[in-house]
């Protein structure tokens, strides 16, 4: 009886042993692959009590006028990127809600969650009725006058000290990551075009270089996307659209999928 109760303690000692391993185990495999995978940083513009650009849609049978901000579109967006994302990247949003997040905490985000990429997600306007399409915009410095006028809108936040502190980090950054910034901008801008300029008729104004402070201060790979012009009457409708926000945002995860595809190996960060 004792042989008998010490040949079960064993066999007792040895299953919990079996089982301890297999959780450590599927633990440390787990651990690895969570570690391993690429992190995707969401940024969408604007935001709380900055409204981004506005467009005011009609209803002629209810007599009241609609006010649409960027935020929320933009927010629409980036929640869509990161569920087509999801699970085979670890994929973060800057703000999950209608929220203020200044550009330099959004930037820090990115250094907190380490992220490889950083992409944010607008919607562009313009004082022309007629303005239209979307553009992919990258780090870089450039001498466009058109570009410059938009760098002022997305850059407005920043000022006095604060600004030149910007542009000083912006000038240090930009040598180290423009170029994977530029390839990360052109696969994501091939797989927009694909899937949204055929259907929906939209008019493609390219991959541009710019200096947006939000894209600097992330110090990584970063675009800045424009989805289309709020302020055009026909393109809103198409913006506001479910299937035009799901094609887009598909397209956009598709870029982010071909550019870790052809960027394997150590992480940029």
């Amino acid at each position: 009886m004792i042989l008998n109760g010490q040949k079960s303690i064993q066999t007792l000692k040895l299953s919990n042993m079996n089982k301890f391993l297999t959780y450590f185990v599927f633990f440390s495999l787990l651990y690895v692959s969570c570690a391993s995978a690429q992190v995707v940083l969401i940024d969408p513009g604007h935001g709380g009590e900055d409204c981004g650009a506005m467009a005011y849609q009609k209803y002629k049978k209810q007599k009241k006028v609609q006010v649409i901000c960027e935020k929320d579109i933009a927010l629409i967006i980036a929640k869509k990127v990161q569920k087509y994302l999801r699970p085979d990247f670890n994929a973060y949003l800057t703000r999950t809600i209608d929220s203020t997040v200044g550009l330099e905490k959004r930037a820090n985000m990115a250094d907190k969650i380490r992220a490889d990429i950083f992409i944010s997600i607008h919607l562009n306007s313009s004082k022309m009725k007629n303005g239209q399409g979307y553009e992919t915009f990258y780090l870089s410095n450039h001498n466009d006058k058109a570009v410059k006028k938009i760098e002022q809108v997305e850059n407005k936040n920043a000022k006095g000290e604060q600004a030149i502190i910007n542009k000083i980090l912006a000038d240090l950054v930009i040598d180290r990551v423009a170029p994977q910034s530029k390839r990360l901008a052109t696969l994501l801008h091939k797989e927009i075009s694909k899937n949204i300029k055929k259907k929906y008729k939209l008019t493609d104004r390219g991959i541009k270089p710019a200096l947006f402070y939000v894209l600097a201060l992330s110090k990584r790979p970063s675009v800045l996307l424009e989805a289309g012009f709020v302020s055009n009457e026909r393109e809103i409708k198409k913006i506001l659209n479910n299937d035009f926000q799901n094609k887009y945002a598909l397209a956009v995860a598709n870029g982010i999928r071909r550019y870790f595809k052809k960027n394997k190996g150590f992480p940029f960060f």
